[in-house]
């Protein structure tokens, strides 16, 4: 650090403006108040992260006073709800970890601030604050006072698509320009013969040569400097140290030979290598942005939501299809897809999803309920006042509360590798440059700025998140859908698998019900219709659907009791739905038979047998998955049907029978605790915490709006036949990911060998060094899709595949949790 940095910021201080404070140096107060405020919370921690991360804070307090109006701040806002207030802002400061670190810590700086979270990648710091003692003005200026002023534009708040980026596009055209000129100008240089008649311009020519590779050395190539910058800045070398090392090089020497007559110097290798550097990144970006797209489709897993016409005509629509003004129909714990008014009397909504806060909110006709709610008792409906995108109910489905503390074994060795690969490179290219300096320096030359060109971690980099990230794009599009990358990485690791058993491998389609016990007039059985319309358990749609009268009738005081059953009061009457000891009938559930008894106003009516239908394709699929993993099936019923399940699965199937929900956790912990790899497949219900505790959940979705967070992945019951084939194809990946590992390391040896020995010629390296980039993309690319046709995982169209998700009826909501 030099005499007059500042410590907080980094900035020259004059000397007269020089300000002292324990011991350090700052350019002004608003620097050292900044020092003051992190070291006095306990944040000091920050300056460890980089040498001055920090900015010049904000000394303008009345910049932000427009944020006095409610207007502004509603539109502002991503959530609000009584004291709970969440806001979005963009931070263009975010540079480096220590940026990320203060940023995710705020709520030291000001403990009314509940939670922060950093996008890098977006720039913004997402904070969740208790609006009751802090505006949202208080959290800008706070933000603004550490030097992390926000940006705050109410037009990109109105208009949700973020303008393009064209800087690349102007860099790369203006690089071409520079290119094909100089080239066009170095035509005399290529000529030896003196007597050629363009040979008294050359002087000329060289100068002008000079002036047109200066706008694609000082613009061009500005990203490659303030990135290596900034690298060296944090103590940690990056790619783009070497090519910003080469570019200048090259330039220099270019220039000494200009001036010292000594030759053209290499602006043309120069201004190519620029060029053909951008060209590649433009290539990467165009791929990145092809696979996001291709990404997105994850976001259209069959979340679907029960729409009602003006009619009464029920009809399941998929939420991106969902547009102002509909009405919407929502179950118990089911989560709210989209803003709107309550329509129903009253409603309690359990935004815990959204600010990790458990308590329900009382709600009533007329309100406004945000996206993300769960609704916590008797259905409701609602009127949609603004469609969310699927992306943010995803966004849910990636909270870190249900993150299960797994590591990303590819990512951090590809961290690794790159933590070390530009130190060697440099050590290899100053030590070529040493050998040749010697012998030839034009070849020194070459043989320095060669070597920092050619050799490339970028491959390394981007062979793990491009192999399993098309492997996400294909499994998705076969109705496969994976949370994230690293769910592929812990599929390919399972050894053992766990199956519940209703609504898993029974069909909720075409079980057979009957009924015994006391006749149950008309008014009754509308009422039991209604009473379970309020619940998504799949015995209850499958009850539900079978049942004639569906006139409607009021249900109070609904409850679900996961592993129980229901209760509600229809007409005075309470009736109560589920397990024979919940409906008061003792020693009932001890009947080897799936049954949901009936209670009326205390009087124990009878009970409707569920006869399940196991689908045609189970002893196929387990008799593939036992030659590969340990199987085993849990199931909430009683043992009625062990025998049939004995001769419909493989010997050596561990049954257990009468499973409550936390006995199935505990098993799947007893399990892991044995050193297994447990993958949980269930219906998201009364299995969320095996779920949640297995390695891998997977969640069933067959006729019933269920989501849960907890899971890993959703099934759709039409593809249950190819799970086999699905866990073939997440070992597959890692083969490809091993593979593409040792052709990288390849390319960067045979690339370093020519490059030292003076064979490869800068420019040539240029090209080289994206076209690596294009052969792994190609290489896992292809891997991938050729790998899922062997596999028989063959993709159709994203869009026809979820029409026809929604034509068989097949929906899905996002809820956690509940059986009867």
């Amino acid at each position: 650090m030099s005499d007059n940095q500042c410590f907080h910021c980094g900035l020259h201080a004059p000397d007269p403006e020089i300000l002292h404070f324990d011991n350090k140096i700052f350019c002004c107060n608003g620097c050292k108040t900044v020092y003051e405020i992190f070291t006095t919370s306990g944040l000091s921690s920050y300056y460890d992260f980089q040498d001055n991360p920090g900015a010049m804070p904000l000394e303008d307090a009345k910049k932000y006073d427009f944020l006095d109006n409610e207007k502004i701040v509603e539109s502002i806002l991503e959530f609000r709800e009584g004291n709970t207030q969440i806001v979005a802002l963009q931070v263009p400061h975010i540079h480096c970890s220590s940026c990320i670190w203060i940023l995710e810590n705020l709520r030291k700086l000001q403990p009314e601030i509940v939670s922060s979270k950093v996008n890098f990648h977006e720039k913004k710091v997402r904070i969740n604050f208790n609006a009751g003692a802090l505006s949202l003005k208080d959290v800008v200026r706070l933000l603004s006072a550490i030097g992390y002023e926000p940006r705050i534009s109410l037009e990109d708040y109105r208009n949700t698509e973020t303008p393009a980026d064209r800087s690349l596009t102007y860099k790369l055209g203006i690089a071409f320009f520079c290119f094909g000129n100089i080239m066009l100008l170095s035509f005399p240089e290529y000529f030896e013969h003196h007597e050629f008649w363009l040979d008294q311009y050359r002087g000329f020519f060289r100068w002008l040569i000079f002036g047109l590779s200066l706008p694609s050395f000082l613009y061009s190539a500005s990203g490659y400097y303030r990135a290596a910058w900034k690298s060296i800045r944090a103590r940690a070398l990056n790619i783009e140290v070497p090519i910003a090392l080469g570019i200048i090089v090259m330039f220099v020497r270019s220039v000494s030979d200009l001036i010292l007559n000594h030759g053209p110097g290499f602006f043309d290798s120069m201004t190519g290598l620029v060029f053909f550097m951008l060209l590649g990144k433009m290539f990467q970006l165009k791929t990145y942005k092809f696979l996001n797209f291709e990404r997105d489709f994850k976001s259209y897993f069959p979340i679907a939501v029960t729409k009602v016409h003006l009619s009464g005509v029920e009809e399941n629509v998929p939420v991106y299809e969902v547009i102002k003004g509909d009405r919407l129909l929502i179950r118990n714990l089911e989560i709210i897809p989209a803003d709107g008014i309550l329509i129903s009397k009253t409603a309690s909504i359990d935004y815990s999803f959204v600010t990790g806060e458990a308590v329900p909110v009382s709600k009533k006709s007329g309100d406004k309920i945000y996206a993300g709610g769960r609704l916590s008792g008797a259905v409701v409906e609602m009127e949609v006042v603004k469609p969310v995108s699927q992306s943010y109910l995803t966004q849910l489905w990636s909270n870190k509360i249900f993150d299960k503390g797994t590591t990303v074994n590819y990512t951090n060795i590809t961290d690794r590798i790159s933590r070390y690969f530009t130190p060697i490179l440099l050590l290899i290219a100053f030590g070529g440059f040493g050998f040749w300096i010697g012998i030839d320096a034009n070849v020194a030359f070459n043989v320095f700025t060669a070597v920092l060109i050619v050799a490339c971690p970028c491959a390394l980099a981007l062979t793990a998140p491009f192999t399993l990230g098309n492997v996400l794009r294909i499994l998705g599009r076969k109705k496969f859908y994976l949370k994230n990358t690293l769910a592929i990485e812990q599929l390919a690791k399972v050894d053992t698998i766990v199956f519940d058993k209703t609504g898993t491998i029974t069909t909720n389609s075409k079980s057979a019900i009957s009924y015994e016990g006391i006749s149950i007039d008309s008014k009754q059985n509308t009422g039991i219709a209604n009473l379970l319309k309020q619940s998504n358990h799949p015995l209850s749609r499958m009850l539900y659907n079978h049942l004639s009268e569906k006139g409607t009738l009021q249900v109070c005081g609904f409850s679900e009791v996961p592993g129980k059953g229901i209760s509600g009061s229809i007409d005075g009457n309470l009736v109560r739905m589920g397990s024979g000891s919940y409906a008061g009938q003792e020693g009932s559930d001890n009947v080897l038979q799936t049954a949901v008894h009936v209670n009326i106003d205390g009087t124990y009516y009878g009970r409707f047998i569920i006869h399940n239908e196991y689908r045609t394709d189970v002893a196929g699929l387990f008799k593939s998955l036992q030659k590969n993993y340990k199987l085993k099936v849990l199931s909430g019923d009683n043992e009625g049907e062990r025998l049939l399940l004995e001769q419909l699965l493989p010997p050596g199937t561990e049954l257990v029978f009468n499973q409550k929900p936390e006995e199935k956790l505990a098993f799947i912990e007893n399990l892991q605790r044995q050193g297994s790899s447990v993958m949980m497949v269930g219906d998201g219900l009364n299995d969320a915490g095996a779920l949640m505790q297995s390695n891998v959940g997977i969640a069933i979705s067959e006729n019933t709006n269920v989501f849960s967070p907890a899971c890993d992945a959703i099934l759709d019951a039409a593809e249950f036949a190819n799970l086999d084939r699905f866990i073939r194809m997440s070992k597959k990946s890692i083969q490809i990911i091993r593979m593409s590992f040792g052709l990288s390391l390849a390319y960067n040896v045979v690339g370093l060998s020519f490059a030292v020995t003076g064979n490869l010629l800068p420019i040539v390296a240029a090209i080289i060094m994206p076209l690596s980039t294009i052969t792994i993309i190609s290489f896992v690319t292809l891997s991938g899709n050729l790998s899922a046709r062997l596999l028989k995982i063959t993709t159709v169209s994203p869009k026809r595949d979820t029409r026809h998700i929604l034509s068989s009826k097949q929906e899905l909501i996002l809820k956690p949790k509940t059986i009867i």
